[in-house]
């Protein structure tokens, strides 16, 4: 069982910052396929950005340039750098694991961007 726990969301102005932490437990993590998802009011849960377990990242074209995804093996984290941002970036937003079969949520943590 993997715990993910993610940190950093809040209340932001159009054009703001944030910069979202989830830590893992387990002593495995450089082995996860790492990603955040976001799921706004009444939409469907949508993959944000994903990094493998050897570093190659993908972006859903809506936050290319402006979210970064990084990961931290060594802390067994995983970050979203967000800039620039959008009211329509107003979502929770969850982190995600998967390694072989076996895939886990975190709580989500919620994001919201005011104009």
């Amino acid at each position: 069982q993997v715990q993910l726990v993610e940190t950093g969301g809040g209340l932001v102005q159009v054009g703001g910052s944030l910069r979202l932490s989830c830590a893992a437990s387990g002593s495995t993590f450089s082995l996860y396929h790492m990603a955040w998802y976001r799921q706004a009011p009444g939409e469907q849960r949508e993959l944000v950005a994903e990094i493998t377990a050897g570093g190659s990242m993908n972006y859903v074209d809506s936050v290319k340039g402006r979210f970064t995804i990084s990961r931290d093996n060594s802390n067994s984290a995983v970050y979203l750098q967000m800039n620039t941002l959008k009211p329509e970036d107003t979502a929770v937003y969850y982190c995600r694991s998967r390694w072989g079969p076996w895939s886990y949520w975190g709580q989500g943590t919620q994001v919201t961007v005011s104009s």
